[in-house]
């Protein structure tokens, strides 16, 4: 981590986006010492989306999962971009990780190549809702649903959460854990869309793919980020990644 924050120090430093989990917590905080003493100015911000691993009071204690992407893209995609100083930079995607819920679903395991056996086990006819992406427990084991129910059941949770409200403005993230075929995740989004709207809350845009994966899991997230205008303009934002490649929008 040290080497990656000499080599993309421009000069203005470096800001840590993370998820929130205790191993990464470690490894960053001790890399950004060590910047520290070479002169390297670091800020670091921690996601913690998953609604399904802590109460919204207790938020901090959240795990950080797939809505983590939305503070990417306006981080180091658009905001950074702009030349904004370090603390701007920082500010902007706090209030974008305060501002994203998500909640997963399961569909079965994964298997670590250097352990080499499913991390977790669950039947075929089974899922667990709220499942973290490394395989860490969700709130309820339950036989298969249909994609429409599994929908509900997340979006009640995501919505209620913030909570999102009618007349806010989202963007949206269906996001595929490794093994969802992408038909699967764009019937989840149709679902997902008629709910929003029942609500009053409109998609100002969509992300539909596998953005933040776990090897081979079959299963799949629900992430809502409310919008302002200036997350709309940063969403927006050309990026040109091998996993995000965005041309202007119209």
């Amino acid at each position: 981590m040290l080497a990656a924050t000499k080599a993309v120090n421009g000069g203005a430093g470096v800001l840590y986006l993370f998820g929130n989990y205790s191993g990464d917590k470690m490894n960053f905080e001790m890399a950004a010492e060590m910047a520290d003493a070479e002169g390297i100015p670091v800020k670091m911000s921690i996601a913690a989306d998953d609604v399904a691993s802590a109460p919204h009071a207790e938020k901090s204690r959240r795990r950080g999962i797939a809505g983590i992407f939305f503070a990417y893209k306006i981080a180091g995609g658009a905001k950074a971009d702009t030349r904004a100083s370090l603390d701007e930079v920082k500010a902007t995607v706090d209030k974008v990780i305060e501002n994203t819920c998500t909640m997963g679903v399961a569909l079965s395991p994964c298997t670590i190549p250097a352990v080499g056996k499913p991390n977790f086990v669950i039947a075929e006819d089974e899922m667990e809702l709220g499942m973290g992406i490394h395989g860490e427990p969700g709130i309820e084991r339950t036989k298969l649903k249909s994609a429409d129910a599994v929908a509900a059941i997340m979006a009640d949770k995501v919505i209620k959460d913030l909570p999102f409200k009618a007349k806010d403005e989202v963007a949206v993230l269906v996001n595929g854990l490794g093994a969802t075929p992408p038909e699967e995740l764009f019937i989840l989004y149709s679902k997902f869309y008629d709910i929003l709207g029942e609500h009053g809350i409109s998609v100002y845009k969509a992300f539909i793919g596998e953005y933040a994966t776990s090897m081979e899991m079959a299963g799949a997230s629900f992430s809502l980020l409310k919008l302002n205008p200036e997350f709309k303009k940063l969403l927006d934002a050309p990026a040109f990644s091998p996993f995000l490649p965005q041309w202007r929008r119209a």
